[in-house]
């Protein structure tokens, strides 16, 4: 069915008052099914297999993905199957809703194990307790509700912001509860399918597990250049460039079936900057850098490697210059989004009774919750991570400021500017409390995570205001998720990523990129550029100069410029390897575009409509499975 909707002259020039009675009357679905035991139970266990996708990703990429349309299509899928077999009732389209509020809340847990809390261990040296990290990512979790939920009555109610990911979920949910699922449901199989073949995939690349069961032979390589280096040795050489071979640059075909789905769902623009990025660094940089010797080897039994943790050490500079002045300056070049972002926050007060205030979150928890769980907040950056008290407390309003900022981009774009929140909030307590490293990284760590935790949440609650669902219990169902999903992340992240050594946080497999650009940022705001190799000083002044420099001329060009900064910034804290396997799935998705333009062809209905649904079901089966082998061949097969 159409869903209802105001149109643009409607939002214009109705008043909050108007529009909130209109969505009373002709979208509020009343005590319809919601918050039921089923739904909590089951978006509980989901969203918590769900943030293991984000730790996995994001320990490759330095990213989280949003869940919302993988859970709503899985739990549908489910439910459905339970009610054909005569096990449940009628499974509502607000319990789906409320499923994926708490598997959506559940994902995002996973942003500071692979961020700002990684970052800390690396510097420090130190593990922080297993239970302390529990508590911090909840009370984070908690102080993001907090704050999205007042911001949700401007830019949802008032405003009628999009939100393109969370609309996109309210549209696919819309469909599968319809009655006229058809489409819904080629959705919900090819999403199926594509986990399954890319699980399936992913086992068979465990030689370890393939071989306990008597079937070895069957192991799919995770590197596809072994014809490459038996090619050479027959000539008694290996491929190299400039005297350093392929593999010790990274520069080597890789099948991660994950990375592959991630590309897809990036797009070809930034995989062709990921690309360009990774040339320039891994094969022309890196082995000049390597000569000159910025670049210091790794010895292992007297005998030099390099690979990427050598490599980064001096090519992350160039990298997060970039990352950081295109961010800044693609952000600050938009005045109108920064100006309203804190237009109207100060207004009159209605004179209209609220009709929504027996279904909206009441004030009354804002109020006593964000000073009540802010100062539970500060107290354990102080206990945890020696943190003032006068830090922690500025930190706390300081949330609200970057949070505006940060809703404003993700309701026009469903991009949360996660990465430029970050670099600010190092810049602000860099200047706040410098030289202390600790406290640039976990006040930082307030602000920035909860920021990007608030700014996704409201955009989580979209699908909810479209469905004519009740925002209390969206709440109540991001806090489970928050629980879900905190428990879940601490439960692997400890054994399978930091077993109990941070220097080892940051491996081959799972390079921690997000972390390293946090340590790097803390390190030289903390530090100073005295302590780099001098091309290191000028890859950075480079960097940062050429991303300005590209962000000014996409700006100058509308969009024309087809490159992106933060892409090519991002492929020097990336290996090689994973670049081009992503590059490699955004391609295939650009190839089938290309290939299949017309919408009523039956390939493009499959491939290009459905693209997001393919890859998200690429992704999820492979992380998913990837953790499952990784925890097989630790604990299991020893």
């Amino acid at each position: 069915m159409a869903l209802e909707q105001l149109t643009e002259e409607q939002i214009r020039t109705m008043s909050v008052a108007e529009k909130d009675r209109w969505w009373l009357d002709k979208v509020y679905q009343g005590d319809v099914p919601q918050l039921t035991l089923r739904a909590g139970v089951c978006g509980f266990f989901l969203g918590a297999f769900l943030a293991l996708t984000n730790l996995y990703v994001g320990a490759k990429t330095g990213w989280t993905l949003g869940v919302g349309i993988t859970s709503v299509i899985l739990s549908f899928v489910l439910f459905r199957v339970l009610q054909k077999i005569g096990w449940v009732d009628t499974f509502h389209v607000l319990e789906n809703n409320i499923l994926q509020s708490i598997a959506c809340a559940a994902g995002y847990m996973t942003a500071p194990l692979i961020s700002s809390l990684a970052a800390y261990m690396m510097v420090t040296g130190k593990v922080i307790p297993w239970w302390q990290t529990l508590l911090w990512l909840i009370a984070l979790a908690f102080l993001g509700i907090l704050f999205a939920f007042p911001l949700k009555r401007r830019f949802i109610n008032d405003e009628q912001h999009p939100f393109p990911e969370g609309r996109a979920a309210g549209v696919v949910m819309d469909t599968l509860h319809s009655g006229q699922s058809g489409e819904g449901l080629l959705t919900a199989r090819l999403l199926i399918i594509c986990s399954a073949g890319a699980a399936l995939l992913k086992l068979m690349q465990s030689e370890k597990i393939l071989s306990t069961i008597k079937v070895g032979f069957l192991a799919v390589p995770e590197y596809l250049d072994g014809w490459l280096y038996w090619l050479f040795a027959r000539f008694n050489a290996v491929p190299n460039i400039g005297g350093v071979a392929l593999k010790e640059l990274t520069v080597r075909p890789e099948f991660d079936i994950a990375m592959i789905g991630a590309g897809g769902l990036m797009g070809i623009r930034t995989g062709i900057s990921l690309m360009i990025g990774a040339i320039v660094n891994y094969c022309i940089l890196a082995p000049i850098m390597i000569g000159n010797g910025d670049i210091a080897a790794i010895m292992r039994d007297g005998v030099p490697h390099y690979g990427f943790r050598a490599i980064t050490t001096w090519a992350l500079w160039g990298g997060v210059a970039m990352m950081t002045t295109a961010s800044m300056f693609s952000f600050f070049s938009k005045p109108a989004m920064l100006i309203s972002a804190f237009r109207g926050i100060t207004g009159r007060k209605r004179k209209d009774e609220d009709c929504l205030r027996d279904i909206e979150l009441p004030t009354s928890v804002f109020v006593v919750g964000i000073p009540a769980v802010g100062a539970v907040t500060v107290y354990m950056a102080h206990a945890f991570f020696d943190v003032s008290i006068a830090m922690g407390i500025l930190a706390i309003p300081l949330v609200f400021v970057f949070t505006l900022i940060g809703v404003n981009s993700t309701a026009l774009t469903s991009i949360t500017p996660t990465g430029a929140l970050g670099k600010l909030t190092q810049l602000t307590f860099g200047a706040l409390a410098p030289g202390n490293i600790k406290t640039n990284l976990m006040t930082a760590g307030i602000t920035g995570e909860v920021a990007s935790n608030s700014a996704n949440l409201i955009m989580n609650i979209k699908p909810g205001y479209m469905l004519g669902g009740k925002p209390r219990l969206q709440a109540i169902g991001h806090a489970i998720g928050a629980v879900a999903g905190s428990l879940s992340a601490v439960a692997i992240f400890y054994p399978l990523f930091l077993r109990g050594d941070p220097a080892g946080l940051s491996t081959e497999q799972h390079t921690m990129p997000a972390a390293l650009i946090w340590k790097a940022v803390a390190e030289i705001l903390t530090q100073g550029l005295s302590t780099l190799p001098t091309t290191a000083v000028w890859a950075a002044v480079i960097g940062a100069l050429l991303g300005i420099l590209m962000e000014a001329v996409k700006l100058y060009t509308k969009g024309k410029l087809t490159i992106s900064a933060i892409g090519i910034g991002l492929a020097f804290v990336i290996p090689f390897s994973l670049c081009l396997a992503m590059t490699f799935g955004a391609f295939l998705l650009w190839v089938a575009e290309r290939r299949f333009p017309d919408e009523d062809h039956k390939w493009h209905k499959i491939l290009v409509k459905n693209s997001e649904s393919i890859c998200a079901g690429v992704v999820a089966g492979a992380a998913l499975m990837g953790i499952a082998t990784m925890a097989l061949e630790l604990f299991v097969l020893k």
